[in-house]
């Protein structure tokens, strides 16, 4: 039987009010505390006019008040719009208009309402609203193939299916989960409520970005049990200080492809480790199959995403019918923690969740493929169209061209992924210039002006004009290799 985010938590926090919820630096945070302390806000959000269903935005630094800020936003009856304080004024202003929030908690935008947390400590008697399973939690944008951002609605009950009685890791009161992922990534939503909604404790790393010589002090200094980590950084640990692994029961990871020699590195090193490949679109609440990686499991060229979590259904389709085991096709995701839709795009919500004609159950395609092997684990084949991820946040092609031929002195350009030598994958830029001149400098500017830093490329190759493929698309695989010795690339 579903339940709400705040009831779970509120059990929890009945159940063992003095152990520790979240920590950060020397401060600690008890569930009863952390009870009052949202509840202190969620009255404040009430009394401010905030009504069961608005959207309520969070611009916040990881820290204890972030947290404070989720929940007691959820216990008013709203949804969170998660807001990354290093995304673009534009961009900001852009989500905050289009999900039509109520108010900002946190940082200050002109033209919104601004609510700050109330200090450790302070109480509310304000009678707080009843919440259903099936009430909006959260409003997450990802990157739109029109240039425009597109916002998922995900449901109390989507979050409490991820992360109670999971069959992918086990957490207990006991564990440390680190919260490290940017609040607008969902991978927070696993590190949060993974932790808050099983007695366990968030510990926040430090505000920025954490660098992988750091990790491993970090880990060790706060007793971390259970990471999550993107691919992309997950590479890079092991690659830097594979001994940071140490002393964690689980990590997860995904977001991207996972390279098995990696993974066979980790596994030499930490053999005690439980290993696990995470998959899902943000459309299916973070994670939809995940792979626990045997200590001896024979690694192929590629690491399966393995088996749905638990009320999730995942079926290979191809002409609008499953396929049997070994038949590639399109993955799609069905189950309890399908997304709502689209928040104001009912043509892409009617276009991307649809009702088998199988068996009249609603699913999400993904636009992933991959096919199930004979025992039902599912290998990914990557995307069928051009979107891809990187570093664990979803990337479209089409957002960052477009804001790139916006620029006076572009005609026309295409971005891809390329690996560098040294074996990361970055984003770059191909351009048409429209004139005799390209400042890529003033390019760069233009671009980081508008979006986050992810999407913006790391390199740019001028070319004469952009392949194209016999039914009138970029040929993004014919883009020619960039000189990665060449000054040129970089800015």
């Amino acid at each position: 039987m579903s339940t709400t985010v705040t009831d779970a938590f509120r059990c929890r926090a009945a159940r063992t009010p003095d152990a520790v919820a979240l920590s950060a630096d020397s401060a600690a945070v008890t569930y009863a505390e952390l009870d009052r302390w949202s509840d202190a806000l969620a009255g404040e959000l009430v009394e401010a006019g905030v009504r069961v269903g608005d959207r309520v935005a969070v611009c916040l630094e990881r820290s204890p008040q972030l947290v404070v800020a989720l929940l007691g936003v959820l216990k008013a009856g709203a949804a969170y719009v998660p807001i990354d304080p290093e995304d673009p004024e534009s961009r900001v202003s852009m989500m905050l208009t289009d999900a039509e929030v109520s108010l900002v908690v946190g940082r200050f935008f002109a033209g919104f309402t601004t609510v700050k947390v109330p200090p450790a400590g302070a109480r509310s008697t304000v009678e707080l609203p009843a919440v259903a399973p099936d009430d909006l939690a959260y409003l997450m944008y990802t990157s739109g193939s029109t240039g425009k951002p597109k916002s998922v609605m995900i449901e109390h009950r989507h979050i409490t299916n991820l992360v109670t009685s999971a069959n992918y890791v086990q957490v207990t009161p006991a564990d440390r989960i680190l919260q490290l992922a940017p609040v607008a990534f969902d991978a927070a939503t696993f590190e949060i409520w993974g932790a808050l909604l099983n007695g366990a404790r968030v510990v926040l790393a430090p505000p920025g970005v954490v660098q992988a010589e750091e990790l491993g002090d970090l880990l060790r200094r706060n007793e971390i049990s259970v990471l999550w980590l993107t691919a992309a950084l997950f590479h890079r640990q092991i690659d830097v200080d594979v001994a940071a692994f140490k002393g964690l029961h689980t990590v997860l990871t995904g977001g991207d492809v996972v390279s098995a020699p990696h993974v066979r590195q980790l596994r030499e090193s930490v053999p005690e480790l439980q290993i696990v490949n995470g998959y899902g679109p943000t459309e299916t609440t973070t994670f939809a199959t995940c792979h626990r990686i045997g200590a001896r499991e024979e690694l192929g060229g590629a690491i399966p995403i393995g088996t749905p979590l638990q009320n999730v259904d995942v079926v290979v389709v191809e002409d609008g019918k499953p396929v049997e085991a070994g038949v590639a096709g399109e993955l799609w995701i069905g189950g309890a923690q399908v997304a709502r839709g689209y928040w104001k795009r009912q043509d892409l919500t009617d276009e991307k969740f649809v009702r088998a004609s199988w068996n009249g159950e609603r699913y999400y395609r993904t636009g992933d493929q991959g096919r199930k092997r004979a025992d039902g684990v599912v290998e990914f084949l990557g995307r069928i169209d051009d979107q891809f991820k990187l570093r664990g946040f979803r990337v479209e092609p089409g957002e960052v061209e477009n804001a790139l031929t916006e620029h006076p002195q572009v005609r026309t350009a295409a971005v891809h992924l390329r690996t560098h030598p040294s074996g990361d994958r970055r984003l770059i830029a191909w351009v048409v210039k429209s004139g005799d001149e390209l400042d890529k400098r003033a390019l760069k500017a233009h671009l980081r002006a508008g979006m986050p830093e992810h999407m913006v490329p790391a390199g740019f190759v001028v070319v004469d004009e952009l392949p194209i493929t016999s039914n009138g698309k970029t040929d993004r695989k014919a883009l020619p290799e960039p000189d990665w010795t060449s000054k040129s690339l970089y800015i």
